[in-house]
């Protein structure tokens, strides 16, 4: 969305893509959930009189349209991508089969999931951990607009404190606003590192995935 206030920003989107390109050069396997809250989200239509799995199924298929305006950024620039929904739509995407979306991340395909887990009351979020989880990912990588997870909302609090390193036991105990309480849960008890950064930085996405992390890990158990 950008600055603007609703629905897809060319050049954002075009910047994502080339930091996508970057990021296959290095032969790293990339999977990415996208949602669609720049277009529709769920909740806010559940908080003005919808009903929530209305709502919830309008957020899933407005996430579908992102994946579809990625993979034609991506195509533009010359990266093969190919987008798997938890919502089967014939002719516009593939269902997600996890097996099959493993096989096209080998062979060096960007895998774009789409619609979410399928499921009303499931965020965005949820996906991305279940996703990971599924295509037996290495890590999981939360794009957000601050650099990482502080103890209070840097855009308010200018003593907002930053954490390198992070359990999610403490991101549960301190009530942390990271992602919501089933993907903590899910990485937590498969024990699925996360990484917090800020995508709005011109090349993060790559210094993220190369060993130049800027943001806020956070692991299963001690640290």
């Amino acid at each position: 969305m950008g600055d603007d206030s609703y629905g897809i920003n060319q050049e954002v989107i075009t910047r994502v893509a080339r930091d996508i390109k970057e990021v296959c050069k290095t032969g790293l396997q990339l999977a990415i959930v996208v949602g669609g809250g720049n277009i529709f989200r769920g909740l806010s239509g559940s908080a003005n009189g919808m009903n929530r799995p209305m709502a919830d199924s309008m957020g899933m298929l407005a996430t579908v349209m992102n994946a579809i305006a990625l993979k034609d950024s991506l195509k533009k620039n010359d990266v093969s991508a190919r987008i798997m929904s938890a919502l089967p739509i014939p002719r516009m995407v593939d269902a997600f089969i996890a097996e099959e979306a493993i096989q096209y991340l080998e062979a060096g395909d960007v895998m774009i999931f789409a619609a979410g887990t399928g499921n009303p009351f499931f965020t965005t979020d949820t996906a991305a951990s279940l996703r990971g989880l599924e295509i037996c990912a290495d890590i999981v990588f939360k794009a957000t607009k601050v650099d990482g997870i502080y103890d209070k909302d840097p855009v308010k609090h200018a003593d907002a404190k930053k954490y390198d390193r992070l359990t999610y036991d403490e991101i549960l105990e301190k009530r942390l606003a990271v992602m919501d309480a089933a993907a903590i849960a899910l990485c937590r008890d498969n024990a699925m590192p996360l990484a917090v950064f800020n995508m709005n930085k011109n090349g993060s996405l790559v210094r993220a995935l190369t060993g130049k992390f800027e943001g806020t890990i956070v692991e299963a158990g001690e640290i």
